[in-house]
């Protein structure tokens, strides 16, 4: 019975350590990405993507060809 109990204790004590491991793991992703600007604005000859001259029903059968 204490083999059990102790066995068990082990397992509990594992799932513990590796799920605080597993949280504190992902918190450090998180504070890492957060830093990073993704929405910088664009350098050189960029257009911006909703200035297009033809509208979208116009673009219904070129999208529905291409499989887009």
């Amino acid at each position: 019975m204490k083999r059990l109990i102790w066995d068990t204790l082990k397992v509990f004590i594992i799932f513990t350590l590796c799920t605080f491991l597993f949280y504190y793991g992902l918190q450090l992703l998180h504070s890492e990405y957060e830093q990073i600007h993704r929405f910088d604005p664009p350098n050189g000859p960029a257009i911006k993507v909703n200035q297009s001259q033809s509208r979208l029903f116009d673009r219904i059968p070129i999208i529905f060809q291409r499989g887009e």
